[in-house]
């Protein structure tokens, strides 16, 4: 295989070290840290492009005890995508285990089903050795965890460290995805809308799943950070719970959540001792071309929030959903829009797979117009739909009303016992509006 050298020197880290054994640590730790810059990678597949890509989607993979879904998650990558996309893509695929034997033959046969890609510089097939990496002996047992369960994580933070390492210089965006998962058509594409409507922000990381290491977008300038952060940190908790820490070290506070989610679960059995393991994102939407607009907006509700479960976290992409108590007949949920929009499709969802009662029994779907001085209503509404089963979806609106829209209201049309959840509330526009 060919080797692929990153050399320099190890960033300063200045300490004041009040403890010889503090001392030592913190030496242990910088000496973790240089393994970053001296790592000589083996190139098992594919070549490097001399361009930069816009986005790299990176995974990390090790021989499962049972399963195997690299190829059918490359598969979906691959073919979810349009060749245009594709020409802005590379995809790397750490692969991470042990056996030396398994990683070549794994790699042998990715070469061979991927055989085009591999020609296009868009897959490439890496693993870092075992030599580089740190002890995975004898490490903290942190929430007590079982002694192979802290090995096993720590490992994986190493494995995913290396990888983010390489990737830094190929893209200007990093997706991580794990090795087990479906992708949503054109999720590239998906991702650029995103990315145009965070535009002036200062965000840290972009999510495009509710799972796990699961579509999780980083600016590639912060990768080396990253890279160093896991590694630094890989013996003290799971890889997604120091991603966490990671954002907020960033000083992103909120969680940016895009939904439907472009990625999902399909693994049946976990790379950790083959346990069966069903976790399923309920808000993938296989295609991604169908994102909705959802204009600036203003929103209000009659109804009594319970607590932080704010009508923006409905509309917008903040983690989580509204909730309200006892809704009662004639209370609303308001979208005041900045600018007048040319609405042709509108999709409310209510309730949650949880909570299947807390939906809206009985509504109505509303678009107005005439938006009122204090920008927190309109003069006159036309009903364009109804509640079903807690859900309302209309399309062909823009025949509904003869002019651009101001406001999308939602209006309860009889009392319930049950609070109410509004999951999404997802609107598309005409262009030019």
């Amino acid at each position: 295989p060919i080797q692929v050298e990153l050399h320099g020197s190890a960033p300063a880290m200045v300490v004041q070290m009040l403890q010889p054994e503090g001392a030592q640590r913190i030496l242990r730790d910088t000496d973790n840290l240089s393994r970053l810059h001296n790592v000589s990678y083996q190139l098992l597949a594919g070549s490097l492009s001399p361009h930069k890509k816009f986005l790299v989607v990176g995974l990390a993979s090790v021989r499962r005890p049972r399963g195997y879904y690299l190829p059918a998650t490359l598969q979906s990558l691959f073919k979810q995508s349009t060749e245009e996309e594709l020409q802005e893509m590379v995809v790397v695929v750490h692969l991470a285990d042990a056996d030396l034997t398994w990683n070549v033959r794994v790699a042998a046969n990715i070469a061979r089903k991927f055989a085009h890609h591999i020609l296009l510089g868009r897959l490439l097939l890496i693993h870092a050795p075992h030599e580089f990496y740190p002890t995975l002996e004898g490490l903290k047992r942190n929430y007590n965890d079982p002694e192979d369960r802290v090995k096993f994580r720590s490992k994986q933070n190493v494995d995913y460290a290396f990888l983010l390492a390489f990737a830094a210089n190929l893209s200007s965006y990093y997706l991580m995805i794990e090795d087990d998962v479906w992708s949503a058509k054109s999720f590239l594409t998906s991702i650029r809308k995103a990315l145009a409507s965070q535009e002036g922000s200062n965000w840290a990381t972009l999510e495009f799943s509710k799972l796990g290491y699961i579509g999780k977008l980083y600016r590639s300038s912060d990768l080396p950070r990253l890279a160093r952060f896991l590694l630094l940190f890989y013996q003290e908790m799971p890889c997604d719970w120091l991603l966490v820490h990671f954002r907020l070290l960033l000083t992103q506070k909120d969680v940016i959540r895009f939904k439907p989610s472009l990625f999902q679960h399909m693994g049946l059995y976990s790379s950790f001792q083959g346990t069966i393991n069903r976790l399923e994102d309920d808000e993938f939407q296989a295609d991604a071309l169908d994102l909705p607009d959802n204009p600036p907006a203003a929103l209000f509700t009659s109804m009594s929030v319970f607590e932080n479960y704010a009508p923006h976290k409905a509309y917008g992409s903040a983690e989580g959903y509204f909730w309200a108590k006892d809704p009662a007949a004639g209370s609303v949920f308001s979208v005041i829009f900045q600018q007048p929009a040319r609405v042709t499709r509108v999709r409310v969802r209510t309730g949650s797979s949880e909570r299947r009662g807390d939906s809206l029994h009985a509504g109505v779907l509303e678009l107005g117009r005439g938006r009122q001085a204090n920008g927190r209503d309109c003069s006159t509404y036309t009903t364009v739909g109804t509640f079903e089963k807690g859900t309302c979806e209309r399309w062909g609106l823009e025949k509904a009303t003869p002019g651009p829209v101001e406001c999308v209201r939602i209006r309860v049309t009889r009392a319930q016992s049950e609070w109410l959840i509004i999951q999404s509330v997802d609107i598309w526009t005409a262009a030019g509006t």
